[in-house]
């Protein structure tokens, strides 16, 4: 971002979401710099393209090629698969979870909640769950025992759960 603005990533969304808020979900998603444009056919898919292009241009926006991807049938897209057949989680994400070891320190146990937090709004109930693990944190000294590993354990598992990573059905 030029200028060294403060707060560029929210900054950035919100200049997205007014200058394609006339579309958004109907045939484009943004979430910060990336923006997925799909369609039923190719014929409006080009469509949809050329007007979203056109847009960014005028804003004085630019796409960097190296990053993008243009007319697939297959995109990985925040931590999901969209295919024709709908949208499913990443089976690599959901690994990385399920693998992810016990946490032996405050700063591992840090980094697994960011990583589940992100998606906080799916599980029903992930406060209660986290709980124990979000207690710790409040301390200085790190003593894992059998309320946080259940804890660590429950919520891995409603985190893989296939229907919490799905997207809602705009339609």
């Amino acid at each position: 971002m030029p200028f060294e603005l403060s707060n560029a990533p929210s900054t950035f969304q919100s200049a997205m979401n007014d200058i394609l808020r006339p579309h958004l979900r109907r045939f484009v998603l943004v979430f910060f710099d990336d923006i997925l444009i799909y369609s039923a056919n190719m014929a409006d898919h080009l469509l949809h393209l050329k007007l979203i292009l056109d847009l960014l241009a005028t804003n004085h926006f630019v796409a960097k090629m190296s990053k993008c991807v243009f007319v697939v049938d297959t995109v990985n897209y925040l931590w999901h698969v969209v295919t024709k057949q709908g949208v499913v989680s990443d089976p690599e994400k959901v690994a990385a979870i399920m693998d992810w070891p016990t946490p032996c320190s405050l700063t591992e146990l840090r980094g697994f909640l960011g990583l589940t937090g992100f998606y906080r709004r799916f599980v029903r109930g992930y406060a209660t769950l986290a709980s124990p693990l979000t207690d710790l944190l409040r301390g200085t000294m790190f003593s894992w025992n059998t309320r946080t590993d259940t804890a660590f354990t429950q919520l891995k598992l409603h985190m893989t759960t296939m229907s919490v990573l799905r997207l809602p059905d705009f339609s």
